[in-house]
Parts: C-alpha cells; sequence; structure tokens
C-alpha cells in the first residue's frame, strides 16, 4: 500500500465518521453543528482557552483512541503499540525542542494532574507547599482548600505588593518561616512578567522543589516572548490548549535537573514523574489526545506561530489601554502577556452579571476575583479578558478598541436588578448580537470553515 493509500483511508474515516454521526444520532450532531457555529459566530476572549487548529482537533477523533497503551514508548504492557509508540516519541521529541527540555512527559491528561504528579513526586501528605493564592492570581492546584492540594498538604500563600505584583520579599519571608518542601510559581489569572530565577533564589535558600506553572503563558515562552522557566525550575507544567491551540492534556518537563537525585536520594527527578504519571496516577494514556499534542506542538515550532504569539501581545496590551482610556480600573496596572483582568464594581456591575450580560451579546469572558475582593467566587468584582482566541482571527489592535467600545455600551446599558440578576433591553441586546457577528464576518477564524448561515 502506498503513502497515497494510506492518506486516503484517513480520509475515508474521518468523512465515513462524521457522516455516520449525522444520519445514526441526528440530535447529538445537531448539538455539535450548533456549538461550531456558536464559535464561530461569537468573540470568544476567555484567557483559559484558545481556539484549536483542526488539524489537532482531528487527531483526537482517530483510531489511535482504540489501543491501550500502558507504559512508554517501547516499555508497554500491551502489544500492539508499535504506531502508538512513534507518536508518544513524536510528542516527547518536539516538547523538548520546543521548550529547551531534558525531560518531558506528554502522558498527563491535564494541567492540574501534571501539578499533581509533581507534588506527589516530592512530598508527602502534610508536607508544606507554597503557592500564589487563589485570589492574588494563583491556581487552585497552588494550594487552595477548594482543591487537593489545600486540602492533603499544608498549604501557605504569598500575595502582591501594594501596587499589584508579585510579592517576592514576602515569598522569601514565608518560605524561611515555614520550610516548604515545594514552591509553586506561576499563576492563572495575573498578567505581569514572572521572575523566575528570584524564585529559584528562594528554593534554593530554603532547600524546596520549584515548580513553574505556565499553563496560561506556555506559547509566550515556547516564542521568547517571556522568559523560559525550565533551566531556572526543578519541573516545569502546563496544559496544550490554552495558548498551545492544541488538543486538551498535560506536560510536565524538567531541564537541568533532570538527573537530579530526587528526596529519597535514589532516584533522579525524570524517572520519578515517570513513576508518578504511570501507574501511580494514571493507567492507559489517552493516546489520540497525545497525537493532538505532538500536532499542537509542531504548530508552535512554526514560524506562523511566532506571528500568532506576537499578536497575542500586542492584542492585549491594545485591550488594556482601551479599557483604561474608557474609564476602566485594569488591575495590575496593565498586561505583559495576554490577560486582561478588570475592575466592574467601579461602574456598580458584578463580575457574574458583566459576564452574563457580555455572553448574551455574543461576547464570551469570565467572571473573576479580583485581588482583596468584597464578592465571593461565585459573583466577584471583576471580569477576566483573553486575546488567543482573537489572534487566531487575525484581528490587530485598532479592532480591541471596538471590542471595548461594544463591551463598555454592554456595561452600559445593563441594569444590574441584585449580585447575581440583571436586565438588558432584547432589542439592544439582539443591535449588539448582530454587531459582533459583523467582527467576525471581518474577521473568521484561521482555518476555519465558515458556518453555512454567514
Amino acid at each position: 500500500m502506498t503513502m497515497t493509500d494510506k492518506d486516503t483511508d484517513l480520509a475515508r474515516f474521518a468523512a465515513a465518521a462524521i457522516e455516520r454521526l449525522r444520519v445514526q444520532d441526528p440530535e447529538l450532531y445537531a448539538i455539535l453543528d450548533n456549538e461550531y457555529s456558536r464559535q464561530a459566530n461569537v468573540l470568544t476572549m476567555v484567557a483559559s482557552s484558545s481556539i484549536a487548529d483542526p488539524s489537532a482537533l482531528i487527531c483526537e477523533a482517530l483510531p489511535t483512541m482504540n489501543v491501550t497503551a500502558e507504559g512508554y514508548p517501547g516499555a508497554r504492557f500491551h502489544a500492539g503499540c508499535r504506531h502508538i509508540d512513534e507518536i508518544e516519541q513524536l510528542a516527547i521529541d518536539r516538547c523538548k525542542a520546543v521548550f529547551g527540555a531534558q525531560f518531558a512527559n506528554v502522558q498527563t491528561m491535564s494541567a492540574t494532574s501534571a501539578n499533581e504528579v509533581v507534588m506527589f513526586s516530592v512530598m508527602k501528605p502534610g508536607d508544606t507547599l507554597l503557592g500564589l493564592e487563589l485570589d492574588f492570581g494563583g491556581h487552585l492546584t497552588h494550594g487552595s482548600k477548594a482543591s487537593l492540594s489545600g486540602q492533603v498538604f499544608n498549604a501557605i500563600g504569598y500575595g502582591l505588593t501594594k501596587d499589584e505584583r508579585i510579592d517576592y520579599d514576602q515569598a522569601r519571608e514565608r518560605a524561611l518561616e515555614h520550610k516548604p518542601k515545594l514552591i509553586i510559581c506561576g499563576t492563572t489569572a495575573y498578567s505581569r512578567t514572572i521572575d523566575w530565577a528570584r524564585f529559584r533564589a528562594i528554593a534554593d535558600e530554603v532547600g524546596a522543589y520549584l515548580l513553574a506553572d505556565i499553563t496560561h503563558i506556555a506559547g509566550l515562552v515556547a516564542a521568547g516572548l517571556h522568559p523560559s522557566p525550565i533551566d531556572h525550575a526543578h519541573f516545569t507544567t502546563t496544559c496544550t490548549h490554552k495558548q498551545m491551540y492544541g488538543g486538551r492534556g498535560g506536560l510536565v518537563m524538567i531541564g537541568k535537573d533532570h538527573d537530579q537525585l530526587g528526596p529519597d536520594g535514589k532516584t533522579t527527578l525524570a524517572k520519578l514523574i515517570q513513576k508518578r504519571v504511570f501507574p501511580y496516577f494514571q493507567g492507559a494514556p489517552n493516546q489520540s489526545a497525545i497525537a493532538s499534542k505532538a500536532r499542537g506542538l509542531a504548530f508552535v515550532a512554526s514560524p506562523e506561530f511566532q506571528g500568532v504569539a506576537q499578536r497575542v501581545v500586542d492584542l492585549a496590551a491594545a485591550l488594556a489601554d482601551a479599557f483604561s482610556k474608557k474609564g476602566y480600573r485594569v488591575v495590575f496596572g496593565g498586561t505583559d502577556n495576554h490577560i486582561v483582568v478588570v475592575d466592574v464594581m467601579e461602574k456598580g456591575i458584578t463580575g457574574v452579571n458583566a459576564e452574563k450580560a457580555l455572553e448574551a451579546c455574543g461576547i464570551v469572558v469570565n467572571k473573576n476575583r479580583i485581588p482583596y475582593d468584597q464578592k465571593p467566587p461565585h459573583v466577584t468584582s471583576g471580569i477576566r479578558l483573553g486575546t488567543n482566541g482573537l489572534a487566531i482571527r487575525e484581528m490587530e489592535p485598532s479592532d480591541m478598541v471596538e471590542c471595548v467600545d461594544l463591551i463598555d455600551e454592554i456595561l452600559g446599558a445593563l441594569k444590574q436588578v441584585s449580585d447575581r440578576e440583571f436586565e438588558l433591553d432584547p432589542a439592544f441586546q439582539a443591535s449588539i448580537e448582530e454587531r459582533v457577528r459583523a467582527i467576525t464576518r471581518r474577521r473568521p477564524i484561521r482555518s476555519y470553515p465558515a458556518p453555512l448561515d454567514f
């Protein structure tokens, strides 16, 4: 069989699969079709996601899903893994090349599981963990009491300075006081550059391991638009869908410390991670997701991605500037990455009402707590926006002014009834929706076919 025949077989398989779904399960097919159209016709400005390339998405719908492949390339517990080994090794090699890592595990199902793998590799229940507090931009897995990380471990938090920057002095003071086994740096809603070297100096001073969670900025790190933590942190984790435009999943990477011995004095950090992923936390990995990761990593390594990443940063800066000029307080004083956090309570609107009103008009953001927020997590005083999805539409900084104009009009027209309830004139909502659709027609998603109702 020639390569052309093989390509034809795969293409026929994919086409037959979607047709089979359409014919045999029209109810589910219709919902999926509607979701495609929704994504095409709204402005997705959620910082915690991007718009995956179709070539990465299709990898998750191929027969690799049929293979059980416990173990690692060349050391599986099941037969039939010849090509599966090739796919996983390709993902590993691409990951190491993109991030300059010496070691990579591509099997973790998410960044959350990647973080938990690291924690249980170097800590025992009850050990002390130091991470950025959730309200100051940290993640649930960095020690929040709502997470396993804050319940199994003794989680201590550090925060921000008065000018809303990471308080490295406070982090050092609390590290000296509490002697954590692991320090986590990296954020989920912090828009400024992180000083990895300073965190490593703190970790070394107290004999702690350092975990850098770059989930939100992995693409910028790969593109050289944010400093890399690979050789500063003992471990670096990320997911592959937020800023790498690939399928959903996690990565664990190690740089120069890959052959350093772990807490037992016998096992290297790289081998510890391998053992904690399988068999400690996971059985057979999702090989289709790993194929999607491999495809996403190839995109990140391409010259095209460099332009996308630069656009992400440029759009975010323009977005923050446009909000400031409209009189909104931009938390952290601006942005160095893709994240823009806006205080909407200064306008008398809760984050949840802003989120719902904007979504009703075709603009998708998420409610977000701000430093020293007086509102609970399900209400919040802020909204968080991101430019990953806008960059893949090839939008320009000038477009951000139009986006903020629309957002300001919506929030200005919103009548807040209570912290969780609002009113919005239906005719006004419909007019804004059409203006949003006009933008999406002018700036369609790169490489996505336009929906039929365009």
